[in-house]
């Protein structure tokens, strides 16, 4: 018997449901007959079954291996700020409707997990934003998205956009998405921003609806420091992954600038983003037919 890749074993959910528990269930299951130990973090919602099986999300960051997460992106989401950022790989099992993120599906749970623990698995590296607000000692992380916005429906902000420092523009908006290449598909499709493979080193700023018919998108390097300065008696607050409502004032300015660490996504081996775009996105009528010789 081979020995399994990863030894020690969290399951999380931020969901709590019948069908993430049989999920769970079915986990288990695999994970003991290959001998695995697992635990669940004190965080996810399914943790309270096995109280001999908890623990606190720093001991869970300190001794495990990998984290699987099950239910849609937005678990593996709160997955990836919790642990991920620790440099613990996530695998996502998905229950949602997209899962750009999460893709073994049930349906093919125990065979993809005894692959993947058995070493045949594609790492995919994928980057965090990280936010400071001057003055404040927190740090902010991100894996989609961080956005700059008012807090109300259909009212606008004035903001400066600085760039390595230097000035980019003054701009009157609902707000602004800033986002990294997995964001890409998430609330900067929605606001009919490019796509971008996982790949590319970039981050996307999009302005939601602007008060200006030439403002369009701008992708810069990953590597670069972005600033943000509300202007006048603006209101704003500032988000992380739909996550935190942090207000921010005139005399503070917002940093945002890719983070020290990055995560590390296991995908079985047939994994393909553009499969997934394909699919889920419905781009395209179907397969090239093949033509016979």
């Amino acid at each position: 018997m081979v020995s399994p890749k990863f030894k020690n074993v969290a399951i999380y959910s931020s969901l709590k449901d019948k069908k993430v528990v049989d999920i769970a269930d079915q986990v288990e299951e695999v994970l003991s007959n290959l001998g695995v130990r697992f635990v669940y973090p004190l965080s996810s919602k399914i943790s309270r079954r096995e109280k001999n099986k908890v623990y606190s999300d720093r001991a869970v960051a300190k001794r495990s291996d990998l984290i699987i997460a099950i239910g849609g992106d937005g678990t593996l989401l709160s997955a990836a700020r919790n642990f991920g950022s620790h440099k613990i790989p996530v695998l996502g099992i998905n229950l949602g409707n997209l899962g750009f993120l999460t893709d073994i599906p049930p349906a093919d749970l125990t065979y993809a997990l005894n692959k993947i623990m058995q070493g045949n698995f594609v790492e995919d590296k994928r980057v965090f934003l990280e936010a400071n607000i001057e003055g404040k000692k927190d740090t902010y992380k991100a894996l989609n998205e961080i956005v700059l916005h008012s807090g109300s429906i259909a009212q606008l902000i004035e903001y400066e956009l600085f760039i390595d420092d230097e000035f980019v523009y003054r701009q009157r908006a609902d707000g602004l998405i800033i986002s990294t290449p997995t964001g890409s598909t998430a609330y900067n499709l929605s606001g009919n921003g490019p796509i971008l493979s996982p790949e590319v080193k970039a981050i996307t700023l999009l302005p939601m609806f602007p008060h200006s018919l030439n403002a369009r998108t701008l992708i810069t390097s990953e590597d670069k420091r972005i600033k943000l300065k509300v202007s006048g008696k603006s209101k704003a607050y500032l988000s992380m992954d739909s996550h935190d409502n942090i207000k921010v004032t005139s005399s503070e300015e917002v940093y945002i600038e890719k983070g020290k660490t990055e995560l590390t996504l296991i995908h079985p081996t047939d994994h393909s983003f553009f499969s997934s775009c394909r699919t889920k996105l419905g781009w395209s009528l179907g397969n090239p037919s093949r033509i016979s010789s």
